[in-house]
């Protein structure tokens, strides 16, 4: 629609032209009435087609970006929580959110331009060459120059908002590390380093970004000089012609100052197409840098088990409710991660009884973690199996698996919303009483800034270290479908009498259940039915062996 709004100013050039010549050859009024009408129809209808060309890009192009970043969502959460190439949170929401922007020009006015610089000045051409072949290869000579020049600065724009977004990608991800952790940096007087870091981050962002709109600028300087180079190459040659001193180059005859004004008229729109595209020429860059960017966020990495199953459950239907406590086999299982010389796990043999409570005990970087998400089924095993209550964890089963599970971790992840909200978590049989009841179980009804309708900031703002596991503990206790509990590090940083707190709450929340814990905390092992060992043999090193 918008090539067409550019198009009718042919027939409008032609009627000026028209007009002109009437007037010219004696006529009067008369002879300019109807050319004049006709003028202001062809305006109203080439002004309505430009406007709804915007419109139906604009929309077209938000619908577009929407199903992009979509798409994008869906990669990330499909990713494993163990994928060591997960994109930075702070990249992921710079791209996102900010980069993402990028594309609505870029598909709102690179695109349009570029089919309109396609299509206008080849019809142009056609229309002109009828009447002079000299002016046609006036603008046939000139035309190609602009794209040449513009592809030379294109190829140096588009490096350019590259490395401006990969720039902004670091700052931004480097902004928010530096946020989460601000007690440490203020413990570690580490804050005026950090700031000079920033500062320094922030600089080398605002070169990259001037650098880009440096070539943007030249690219549309190159286009205006050639553009007006051509219109000028123009209006000499027919204006001479037109007073007889180059007879040639209108087919052996003479033009007419009719012809002559016609042919003037649509010069101008013949580069207009090329012109405006020049204009969005970084669009262009940053458009398509934005959508490698994404497509680089949309690359699969190590998959999360069952992302592209089944839909969850309802929680009427969930199975767990009528069984006693799984028993948890785990044979032969291998698995090392992506890059690391050595296997975590190699022919790895563990039996947990229904009902049990042990404690996996290892050194740091031991396999204590990457045990428990095997067995959530955040990662795929690469060799061996894994049952729970004699069902072997599978890409089909892991999501009916994990109904049965709750995980409990050093640092919950508490969601901006209300303390009734981050218990619930979305599940439908859930009323007020369970979540007061939860409240009551993990020790938290008496404290103010966890009551059901107080509202926590994202990361759990508004809790404090103890009180945000006492959140997870309700979390778990909350939903009666829940026989295996997962629990990594509950009483990691935490002080004596709030770690005594935690344990006392696990015991009495593992009754009848399940439960698994990987700790360091020799009293929380020495509470448990059984301790296992997990002690790398070097020599050998054929992984982890157990010892009880």
């Amino acid at each position: 629609m918008q090539t067409l709004a550019s198009l009718l100013w042919l027939p409008q050039a032609g009627l000026l032209a028209y007009a002109v010549q009437a007037l010219a050859d004696g006529g009067g009024l008369d002879a300019v009435t109807i050319p004049a009408i006709l003028l202001l129809l062809f305006g109203f209808v080439r002004a309505v087609c430009d406007a709804a060309g915007s419109r139906l890009v604009f929309k077209t192009a938000r619908t577009r970006l929407s199903m992009l970043r979509a798409q994008v969502a869906i990669a990330l959460a499909a990713r494993s929580p163990l994928d060591v190439g997960k994109p930075a949170s702070g990249l992921a929401a710079s791209v996102m959110a900010e980069q993402a922007e990028a594309v609505i020009p870029y598909l709102t006015r690179y695109r349009p331009a570029r089919l309109r610089s396609t299509i206008v000045p080849i019809v142009i051409l056609i229309a002109v060459f009828p009447l002079s072949w000299i002016a046609a290869l006036v603008l046939l000579v000139a035309a190609p120059l602009i794209p040449i020049f513009m592809a030379l600065v294109g190829w140096r724009a588009k490096a350019a908002s590259e490395a401006q977004m990969i720039e902004m990608g670091d700052m931004n991800a480097f902004l928010l590390d530096r946020l989460r952790g601000l007690a440490t940096l203020r413990t570690l007087d580490a804050v005026d380093v950090t700031a000079l870091r920033l500062r320094d981050a922030a600089e080398a962002l605002r070169l990259r970004t001037m650098a880009v709109l440096r070539i943007a600028f030249l690219s549309s300087a190159v286009l205006e000089l050639f553009a007006a180079l051509g219109v000028a190459m123009m209006a000499v040659y027919i204006g001479f012609h037109l007073l007889g001193q180059l007879e040639f180059g209108a087919w052996g005859g003479r033009l007419t100052l009719g012809q002559g004004l016609f042919i003037l008229l649509l010069a101008p729109a013949f580069f207009e197409p090329l012109r405006d595209l020049s204009s969005v020429w970084h669009d262009r860059a940053a458009g398509e840098a934005a959508l490698e960017a994404m497509a680089r966020l949309s690359g699969t990495g190590m998959l999360l088990p069952g992302a592209s199953g089944k839909p969850v459950l309802p929680q009427t239907d969930l199975p767990g409710s009528d069984k006693t406590a799984p028993a948890v086999d785990i044979h032969d299982l291998h698995f090392s991660h992506a890059g690391a010389g050595m296997p975590v796990f190699d022919a790895y043999t563990l039996h947990v009884k229904a009902g049990e409570s042990i404690a996996i005990v290892a050194p740091s970087g031991g396999g204590k973690s990457t045990l428990l998400a095997l067995l959530a089924g955040l990662v795929q095993a690469q060799g061996g199996e894994i049952r729970i209550d004699d069902v072997h964890l599978l890409e089909n089963t892991i999501h009916d698996l994990r109904m049965r599970m709750a995980w409990i971790g050093q640092k919950p992840h508490i969601f901006a919303g209300s303390v009734r909200t981050n218990i619930v978590l979305g599940r439908l049989d859930i009323d007020a009483q369970d979540v007061a009841s939860a409240l009551r179980f993990a020790a938290l009804d008496k404290v103010p800034q966890a009551q059901p309708g107080v509202a926590l900031g994202e990361g759990g703002g508004g809790l404090s270290g103890g009180e945000a596991v006492r959140l997870a503990l309700a979390r778990a206790a909350v939903d009666r479908h829940v026989d295996l509990l997962l629990v990594d590090e509950p009483t990691a940083h935490l002080d004596s009498m709030t770690a005594h707190q935690i344990t006392e709450a696990l015991l009495q929340l593992a009754q009848g259940k399940t439960m698994i814990i990987a700790t360091h905390d020799p009293v929380l092992a020495a509470r448990m039915d059984r301790v296992i060992m997990l002690v790398a043999d070097a020599k050998a090193n054929t992984g982890m062996q157990v010892s009880t």
